[in-house]
């Protein structure tokens, strides 16, 4: 078989991709979020979405290293984090309805969806659990593991940012197009609904 970087196969290599692009394109909070910022301009959605994939590392490094066996053993590691999560989804949804991601004296303009990005994806436990179960299954049970589960990480987190730039893209044309008629608020509402109404799920699980 044709051996890729780290021991890979190609094989194995096109069938994490697959995967990885099926699971990419199903919706969830993630896309939810950079869809609601995409709408209020290309920049803070295409941000949102590099601040998505980073956190993605986040977890691919968790898994890589073993730390996210931890929510295995202690349950209640999990479940504390996965309230801190919801608590945050609320605060952006809270923050969207006061339409402040832009105020700078809530956060540093150009930052503040990049970082809220990364803390969406970083404060859900599910993600940590995901990857942990996910990226083993490709990557061989020598000493190199590690390594390749990090760069089948690194493909995951590329192909996130590729896929959510289109999707804040595509939200930036939409509201464009809308602009300065009663929809764009709507959807705005909408928006800021759907991450208050995330969190309140993400609390009760």
């Amino acid at each position: 078989m044709t051996s890729l970087a780290f021991g890979l196969t190609l094989g194995t290599y096109l069938a994490f991709c697959g995967a990885a692009v099926a699971l990419i394109l199903a919706p969830g909070p993630d896309t939810m979020y950079v869809l609601a910022r995409g709408l209020d301009g290309r920049e803070s959605g295409v941000r949102s979405a590099f601040g998505i994939a980073t956190g993605v590392l986040f977890h691919t490094s968790l898994a890589a290293l073993g730390v996210a066996a931890l929510f295995r053993a202690v349950p209640e590691a999990a479940t504390a984090l996965q309230y801190v999560g919801a608590a945050y989804l609320v605060y952006l949804g809270v923050v969207a309805l006061r339409n402040d991601e832009f105020d700078p004296s809530v956060e540093n303009q150009r930052g503040a969806s990049f970082r809220r990005g990364v803390l969406v994806n970083a404060l859900n436990p599910k993600v940590a659990l995901f990857f942990l179960a996910f990226l083993p299954g490709f990557a061989s049970r020598s000493s190199g593991a590690g390594v390749q589960m990090a760069f089948l990480g690194a493909t995951y987190a590329v192909l996130t940012a590729l896929y959510l730039s289109v999707v804040a893209l595509g939200a930036d044309r939409l509201g464009t197009a809308l602009a300065e008629t009663r929809v764009t608020s709507a959807l705005n509402y909408v928006g800021a609904g759907t991450m208050l109404l995330l969190g309140i799920v993400l609390a009760l699980e």
